[in-house]
Formats: C-alpha cells, sequence, structure tokens
C-alpha cells in the first residue's frame, strides 16, 4: 500500500485489542467463551461521579474546553498528588487527556527524535514499544526474570542506559504482571538515575491504588525529589474509579515538557469530553471509601486464580502485588500437544489451543515481550474464574 506511512508500518496491531475481539466474534457465532483477555474492571462507575456528569450536561457544560483540562479537574489533579503521593504540582504543570494512552503517546510524540532510546522493562504492556516507534524512537527492551518478581533490577538498568537514551517507562503495578515496586525497589532505580541526568523516567501508576496485603505504593519522584524535574508522573481514573469508557487520564512534570504536550494535543484532539472531565472532577474530589473495598475484592481473586493456576500441570503462577492480572510461566507446556494433536511451540500456540479447546481467550506473553508465559485478567467474577481456571486446568491435564 504505497499510500501508507513509514510510521504505520512500524507499528502491529495490539494484541490484547486482537484476542477480545477474536472472543467476541467465537462468542457472536455461538461458543460458549469466557474471556479473561480484558484489562477492564467488571465494576459500575459508582453513582456519585454518573450523577456529577449529569449534572454537568444540565448545566449546559458542553462547550470546547480549555486543551490541557478545565481548571477545576487541574486543581483537582494536583491536589490529588500532594494528598496520596506528597507530590507539589502546580495545575499548570498538570494536564488532561482522552485517557492514558493518549498522555503516553503525546509524551513521546512531543520529546522522541529518530534514533532516541527508550527503556522498557519487560514483560511491558503492548502499547508502549509502537507509541516510542510511532514517535520515530527505538524501543529497548529490558528483560526481566519470574524470580526477580518481574521488576527490572538496578545493574541491568544501568547496563541499558546509553547517551541516546531519552525515557524509561516503568509501570508499576505492571500490566502485564502485576508487579509492583517497594520503595526500596525504586530507590535502588532512582539511585542508578541519579547518575544519568540526561534520562527522563515516565512513570506509569495507572493501578496505583489496586495493590495488595501490606504493600505500600509509591511512585518515583516521592522516592527520589531530585528527580521531579524531570519525570512525567502520568495516573487516569480509567482503572480505580471503573471509568475505562470515559476516556480521562491525566499526568503532571516540568512545565516546559507539559506546554510541549498541550502544544501537540492542540493541534491533535484539543480538550478531552467535557463532561467526563466534570466526572473526573468528582472521582479525584468526591468520596474514595469504594477504592479500598474494591481492592479486597480483587486481592480474594487474585488468591483464588494464582491457587488455582498453581494446581494446574505445567503451570507455574507467581502471586503479584497489584493491578488485576496475573502471568504464569507456560514453558513446561512448550513442546506438548493439544487435544488436537497439534504441537505447542509458542506461548502463542497455548492460547490458541486453550481459546479452541476450553474456549477460555488469555494473551500470549510474547506479545508483552517476555515468554513463554500467557496474561489472565482476574477482572471478573469470581464464578466466572473458578470456572475458567477450572477449564484451564482441564486443558492442561489433557496435553501429552
Amino acid at each position: 500500500m504505497p499510500f501508507v506511512s513509514d510510521a504505520l508500518l512500524r507499528v502491529k496491531p495490539s494484541a490484547t485489542i486482537a484476542v477480545t475481539q477474536k472472543a467476541r466474534d467465537l462468542k457472536n457465532a455461538g461458543r460458549d467463551i469466557i474471556s479473561l483477555s480484558v484489562g477492564e474492571p467488571d465494576f459500575d462507575t459508582p453513582d456519585n461521579i454518573k450523577k456529577a456528569a449529569i449534572a454537568a450536561i444540565e448545566r449546559g457544560e458542553t462547550k470546547y474546553t480549555p486543551v490541557c483540562g478545565i481548571g477545576p479537574l487541574r486543581e483537582a489533579i494536583a491536589q490529588k498528588f500532594k494528598r496520596e503521593n506528597g507530590l507539589d504540582y502546580k495545575p499548570s504543570q498538570t494536564i488532561v487527556g482522552t485517557g492514558g494512552k493518549h498522555i503516553l503517546f503525546n509524551a513521546f510524540l512531543a520529546t522522541v527524535n529518530p534514533g532516541d532510546e527508550v527503556i522498557i522493562p519487560a514483560p511491558y504492556w503492548v502499547s508502549y514499544p509502537d507509541m516510542v516507534a510511532i514517535a520515530g524512537g527505538t524501543p529497548v527492551a529490558v528483560e526481566t526474570t519470574m524470580e526477580h518478581g518481574f521488576k527490572l533490577q538496578a545493574e541491568a538498568l544501568d547496563k541499558a542506559i546509553t547517551p541516546k537514551t531519552k525515557w524509561l517507562i516503568l509501570n508499576s503495578p505492571s500490566n502485564p504482571s502485576g508487579a509492583a515496586y517497594t520503595r526500596s525497589e525504586l530507590k535502588a532505580l532512582t539511585d542508578v538515575l541519579l547518575r544519568h541526568p540526561h534520562v527522563w523516567i515516565l512513570t506509569d501508576d495507572i493501578y496505583e491504588h489496586l495493590t495488595y496485603g501490606d504493600f505500600r505504593f509509591t511512585t518515583v519522584a516521592q522516592v527520589e525529589p531530585g528527580l521531579l524535574d524531570r519525570t512525567l508522573t502520568m495516573n487516569g481514573v480509567s482503572k480505580s474509579y471503573a471509568m475505562t469508557g470515559w476516556r480521562i487520564g491525566y499526568a503532571a512534570g516540568p512545565e516546559v515538557l507539559i506546554k510541549a504536550m498541550d502544544t501537540l494535543q492542540g493541534q491533535q484532539t484539543s480538550g478531552a469530553c467535557s463532561i467526563a472531565q466534570w466526572a473526573a472532577v468528582e472521582a479525584l474530589t468526591g468520596p474514595q471509601d469504594f477504592i479500598p473495598e474494591r481492592a479486597k475484592i480483587f486481592e480474594k481473586r487474585r488468591d483464588l486464580v494464582v491457587s488455582m493456576i498453581n494446581q494446574a500441570r505445567y503451570l507455574h503462577c507467581p502471586s503479584p502485588e497489584g493491578a488485576f492480572y496475573v502471568y504464569p510461566s507456560c514453558r513446561e507446556a512448550i513442546g506438548k500437544k493439544g487435544p488436537d494433536g497439534k504441537l505447542i511451540a509458542t506461548d502463542e500456540d497455548f492460547v490458541a489451543a486453550l481459546l479452541e479447546a476450553e474456549g477460555v481467550a488469555a494473551v500470549q506473553g510474547s506479545a508483552f515481550g517476555l515468554g513463554p508465559n500467557f496474561r489472565i485478567s482476574y477482572a471478573t467474577s469470581t464464578e466466572v474464574l473458578e470456572n475458567a481456571c477450572a477449564k484451564i486446568q482441564r486443558f492442561c491435564a489433557s496435553l501429552s
């Protein structure tokens, strides 16, 4: 296709969206399908947030907004960072986008030049490398290990940094592994970053409130204030507030970066949906008590899934600190044959055979840059999870 740009040729379709759509198509064709592929809370948006959106409509808040976001939301974002993370940002240092993905995309497009490198710990969210590639940069994947909890180690970070490194992306808790960095683990990384003043840090904190047990969330600029002036702290309302479809992400950082992203967004989408922004104001400033209540439910689901997956033949599943994903290894299943007699040579073969045999949709680890593993989202009911995990156990028992 001669009319397609070079930038588009660098992009792969999202594996998570592809698997979710395949599961949807099979379901529409009459198959009994359980989809564990989508990263979306099954809870509804809280009523007070929905009512705030309705009130905004009735007040006539239906016009274009400033590109960076409405004043009350930017103020609420600054207050949130101060209240929850101990970070001092002015509203002018914040920006609102159409989802967290929009924020990330604009940050790279506004700063990355051809030849610039962006360090991405693997396994990583599928969109990170493609965002970097679209911007003309070079994604540099640094593999982590299950033994280290899928967390980037200081020595590996130091080794990966070159004079061309522009950004490091840190996602904690992580999609796809659920791994979350403790304060001391972050401190080891920030000590390295202090020695490399040309490297900027993009911290994706979208799963901040979904942590379990005694784990306490911290973010990079909170752990090392000396990095505040080269850190973009990204968050959003999608996961914590069950507002995925409202499409509101936000970030705070140095004004020079925020202004650059504002300039880009002004020629791209302009401001995010006005109604969704007013709903986000209520999300950030209204009652927060439902968040730990829902996190407790997610924690119970995590424990159920980890237990049942570890009872499956050939699978090994660590217990993550946060998010709503597990990332089991299927290494011992590689080389086996599925119920249909086909060889399972890769983790992609494994999830394809699982979907065909048992109607359970998961995403292959190779899509996240590290396998042979697969990602399961436990953002669904206990009943569905028990059924799905029993099917996974049955599938693994059938391998020969």
